[in-house]
């Protein structure tokens, strides 16, 4: 259980990381990296919370992800954001 909590925090720190991080690059395609990889984190999460759920280490994490999916839609919206962004550069 503690190894699964471990990685559970760090992988929520990773998102957030992830965003800041590439917020703090040169290049847009910089920023398009690193938000794929703070979705990669969220994925991450959403397994985490599914094998504590069948490890019966969680009840019900239907809240949780709820909440992933949120993010996951604000992430998705960032990453689109930034594709457009790219290709009117390019234009």
């Amino acid at each position: 259980m503690y190894g699964l909590s471990s990685q559970l925090r760090r992988a929520a720190v990773s998102v957030a990381s992830n965003i800041a991080e590439g917020k703090g690059r040169a290049s847009d395609k910089e920023l398009l990296q690193f938000l794929n990889r703070a979705r990669g984190s969220l994925f991450e999460i959403e397994t985490q919370l599914q094998i504590a759920e069948s490890l019966g280490y969680l009840t019900s994490p239907g809240e949780l992800l709820q909440h992933t999916e949120e993010v996951g839609k604000m992430l998705n919206g960032m990453i689109a954001g930034t594709k457009q962004s790219i290709q009117e550069a390019a234009a």
